[in-house]
């Protein structure tokens, strides 16, 4: 399974951090970790994803990138884990 890491700049509004989920989950795709902070004006908030799948991760920028609130998608990192690197007792 691949892993992305993702960073998105986007306008700071209530629905703003749904719809992002709410897409990242509808294209197949597991959110590993997620950190977002608010920009230095407050209008405007950065997130940064790690997801993975084995689908393609321009399927995931794409549709990200089409959102209303969303103005940056960047693609910063990909990595590949085995199934087994990921379960841990």
């Amino acid at each position: 399974m691949m892993q992305h890491q993702l960073a998105v700049q986007a306008r700071f509004r209530p629905e703003t951090l749904e719809r992002v989920i709410r897409v990242v989950r509808h294209r197949g795709f597991e959110i590993c970790a997620m950190n977002m902070a608010t920009a230095g004006n407050a209008e405007n908030i950065n997130i940064e994803l790690t997801v993975a799948s084995l689908r393609p991760v321009e399927l995931l920028f794409s549709q990200l990138s089409k959102l209303v609130d969303v103005a940056y998608v960047e693609i910063q990192q990909e990595t590949h884990h085995s199934l087994s690197q990921q379960i841990r007792a």
